[in-house]
């Protein structure tokens, strides 16, 4: 039975790398609106759930259900629309593309999308005006901090309303005063929009931010608070 609510659920995941196992049966869930901290050691699988939780990986066997759909009876340009549309996703070192200002940045997921620049970055303005970056827009990734490029990344993650944000240590690459910003203005933005995040993250002070915690060990899932 899946967890009551829930808007993304995986059962029983099994995934291995030739003859290494990353996922030996884990099992997630997340609620729209609910911020969810897999936390656990380096090669302890917390990667690999995220990866196949937003369809990048499909898992050796088990089930993950998003919005009532199974993800393994979508086609791979489904689930590539599904990227585009409905996850947005932060990585450690933000992956900002080089060419682009942060403003060209921001407005990607909608250009993808197919709407028209002008409309494109007027909303992504507004999301850098939240995330305090709107007097980067002009600058490219390479002319602003880590900390400063990071946030852009936030608002490129949130700019399209996606329904789930994954996030894989977030503020990896930030010193503590630049990650405490980026996960308050993550956090905020995301439960003030009703967008789940899926936090990987092995720092305890960045989980703090979360509403649970959940700990990958050996493949498995740890701290459920729902039955799977």
């Amino acid at each position: 039975m899946t967890p009551e609510g829930s808007l993304l659920v995986a059962q029983d995941l099994h995934k291995a790398y030739g003859s290494t196992p990353a996922l030996d049966g884990a099992s997630f869930s997340v609620h729209p609106g609910e911020v969810v901290a897999v936390m656990g050691p380096s090669g302890s699988g917390k990667s690999t759930l995220l990866h196949c939780l937003a369809g990048i990986v499909t898992p050796d066997t088990g089930t993950i259900t998003y919005a009532g759909r199974e993800l393994s009876a979508m086609s791979d340009a489904e689930r590539s629309a599904l990227r585009r549309s409905d996850f947005g996703f932060v990585f450690q070192f933000g992956q900002l593309v080089p060419e682009l200002t942060c403003l060209e940045n921001v407005a990607l997921p909608l250009r993808l999308e197919g709407v028209r620049r002008k409309e494109a970055e007027r909303t992504a303005l507004g999301w850098m005006e939240r995330l305090e970056v709107e007097a980067l827009a002009g600058q490219r990734p390479g002319e602003v901090s880590g900390g400063q490029g990071q946030r852009v990344a936030v608002a490129r993650a949130l700019v399209a309303s996606p329904r789930v944000v994954f996030a894989d240590e977030p503020t990896g690459a930030l010193d503590s005063l630049n990650g405490e910003r980026v996960m308050e203005l993550l956090t905020e933005s995301a439960r003030s929009a009703g967008t789940a995040v899926v936090l990987v993250t092995h720092e305890a002070r960045v989980a703090a931010y979360s509403d649970r915690d959940i700990v990958v060990r050996d493949g498995r899932c740890r701290g459920l608070e729902y039955a799977v």
